[in-house]
């Protein structure tokens, strides 16, 4: 049995949340703030290194059911440094095929900024 695998999607959508030009209110098959707010589970604190041995929360793909957001890994696997996700990332086999589309927020707080102005109340997300 391999002990690598696969990214099921390498190719960001055209509507990801994590896209600067994209308003998360046209995201398909519906929107919802609190859903968004939640992922905020899914962001690593950068360099933490508490998680590593723990199962992995990932951000999915809103098109999907079984792939990952790729604005989501292009971020944790950058700026977010994900230690986690970096560990796992080394056996995947076609990581380096991961294409994004356009400019891409800073943090997961400026994936929120179109829900905000809607008149959703921000929470603490309680990340840096």
């Amino acid at each position: 049995m391999s002990s690598t695998w696969k990214l099921k999607r390498t190719a960001q959508c055209k509507k990801c949340p994590w896209r600067v030009d994209v308003d998360p209110h046209d995201i398909p098959n519906g929107y919802n703030v609190a859903k968004h707010q939640e992922l905020a589970r899914t962001i690593a604190k950068p360099g933490d290194l508490s998680q590593v041995g723990q199962p992995l929360q990932a951000m999915a793909c809103h098109e999907t059911d079984d792939a990952h957001c790729v604005g989501w890994l292009s971020h944790q696997l950058g700026r977010g440094n994900n230690i986690p996700l970096r560990l796992r990332m080394m056996s995947c086999e076609n990581s380096m095929n991961l294409r994004l589309r356009g400019e891409q927020h800073a943090c997961f707080e400026d994936t929120l900024v179109a829900a905000m102005r809607d008149g959703a109340a921000p929470v603490d997300l309680g990340v840096d």
